[in-house]
């Protein structure tokens, strides 16, 4: 008899623990995964004395399900996916859904939307974000897809979703591949705030000279301020822990960064789309650097910097790095909703910014207080165009920027890397410049290339110059480069 609400393939720590998760708000769930002894086990330890069942096989768990059918995913990106949609659907009928909670590109998203709506079924590709407690206690979940699919799972959706002020950190994002797109972004903007942490954490660090329990002291005052956040927050607890010989644990580990991809993919698609998003870029190549910690040791060895040398004040220091921070943020958040606003755009997909603002609000990883002022920027103003003109934003940064040129030059000074910071202040540098020296490209890619130029006075109309006498008249098609 069809008993479950919805079924789950993939018992990995995050799919198990989003199965109890829907199990603790009421939902029937139906647990599979691809060794069946991993669904027995599950059931007769962490799932002991719940209501969830098990699939014996993908026929088994189909028929344990309610209709519309709801089958999700937590399953590897990639391959994983398309070979679990293609076991699924002999079994499914017309309007039933498949939901892909993984990590997986939005482009294949797209694909996939596609090619089950033609079949007559639903498909929703949802980023999950939180990490394990997150999917235990509340994520944030981030669903597009097939736009008729939404109504069917939003009661479970939303049921399971952190809560911020009340409301889910959940809603439909648009259609195709808009969820994990959303998604990715996420995890871009993710990457730039560990990114410029780090950054801060280095200077007061390797400038100032400051110990590890008094930095951590320095963020744990920023959390109760307008910087409150989880990334925040768990630095300071990290900065303090100590191993078990007393020491502590952070100046143990190796500098080197590991990455899945998101990031990459987040700096691929902006320059795809011709997008500026400076800031997640450095953030990934920052990672690169760090993966290449036997020629930096070399390096070392053989390249000199200035001498360090910090005589400022420090707790008027302290303030600057704060303001920095604070508004290197901003930056990453703007370019980021640039970002999406520009797929939008071309994919078609109908985003409510203000929205996706309140999903990361809370569960996710990128979850602070700051989200709940972007969220009024985009009430106040769906249309803006940017959230550095949003009035608070612009406040914020005016401010902001006295420190921030301060701390940019203080690091540059003593030659402490600051990829981010300094970024983001040249982001912004060349966002409120009215004129920026592109005038010369244009007049070189002329010169060499006869690929023509605009002027001032004609904006649209394409011209060329024979700029040495002998090059001819005769201009290359456009193209942009």
């Amino acid at each position: 008899m069809a008993e479950a609400d919805i079924a789950l393939i993939g018992l990995a720590v995050m799919g198990q623990n989003l199965i109890l998760n829907m199990n603790d708000h009421g939902f029937v769930v139906c647990a599979y995964n691809r060794t069946v002894e991993k669904v027995e086990r599950f059931l007769e330890n962490e799932a002991k004395g719940t209501k969830i069942i098990g699939g014996k096989s993908i026929k088994d768990m189909v028929s344990k399900l309610k209709k519309p059918r709801r089958v999700m995913m937590l399953v590897k990106a990639g391959a994983a996916v398309d070979s679990f949609i293609e076991q699924l659907v002999p079994h499914l009928e017309k309007g039933d859904i498949i939901i892909d909670g993984g990590n997986s590109e939005y482009t294949d998203s797209i694909r996939r939307a596609k090619q089950l709506e033609e079949k007559g079924l639903q498909f929703i590709g949802c980023g999950v974000s939180g990490g394990e407690d997150g999917a235990r206690y509340g994520p944030s979940l981030m669903p597009g897809g097939s736009p008729k699919a939404w109504p069917a799972v939003k009661e479970i959706f939303q049921g399971i979703a952190a809560k911020s002020g009340g409301d889910p950190c959940c809603d439909w994002v648009g259609e195709g591949g808009a969820g994990h797109y959303v998604k990715m972004v996420h995890n871009g903007i993710e990457y730039g705030d560990m990114q410029l942490i780090c950054e801060i954490y280095s200077i007061m660090k390797n400038v100032v000279g400051m110990s590890n329990d008094e930095i951590s002291d320095v963020f744990a005052q920023w959390n109760k301020e307008e910087l409150d956040s989880f990334l925040i927050e768990i630095t300071r607890d990290i900065l303090k822990f100590r191993d078990t010989d007393g020491k502590h644990l952070l100046d143990k580990i190796l500098d080197s960064a590991g990455q899945k991809g998101t990031g990459k993919w987040t700096a691929i698609s902006a320059l795809d789309k011709g997008m500026p998003v400076t800031l997640i870029g450095e953030a990934v190549f920052a990672r690169c650097l760090s993966a290449l910690k036997d020629e930096r040791v070399e390096a070392s060895k053989q390249l000199s910097g200035p001498k360090v040398k910090f005589e400022g004040d420090k707790k008027q220091f302290m303030d600057d790095l704060k303001q920095a921070l604070y508004a290197s943020k901003i930056i990453s958040y703007a370019q980021g909703f640039m970002l999406m606003r520009e797929a939008g755009k071309i994919y078609d997909w109908k985003l409510n910014y203000g929205g996706i603002a309140l999903m990361w609000r809370g569960g996710c990883i990128i979850r602070s207080a700051f989200l709940g002022d972007i969220k009024k920027a985009f009430d106040k103003n769906p249309n803006l165009s940017n959230l550095l003109l949003d009035d608070f934003f612009k406040d914020a940064i005016l401010k902001a920027q006295a420190g921030w040129r301060r701390v940019v030059v203080t690091a540059i000074n003593n030659g402490v890397p600051s990829p981010c910071l300094s970024t983001a202040l040249s982001f912004y540098d060349g966002y409120r410049s009215e004129t920026v020296p592109a005038n010369l490209i244009q007049a070189q890619r002329d010169y060499f290339g006869a690929h023509t130029y605009q002027l001032l006075s004609k904006r649209g109309e394409h011209v060329h110059t024979n700029w040495t006498g002998h090059g001819g008249n005769v201009s290359s098609s456009s193209y942009n480069a």
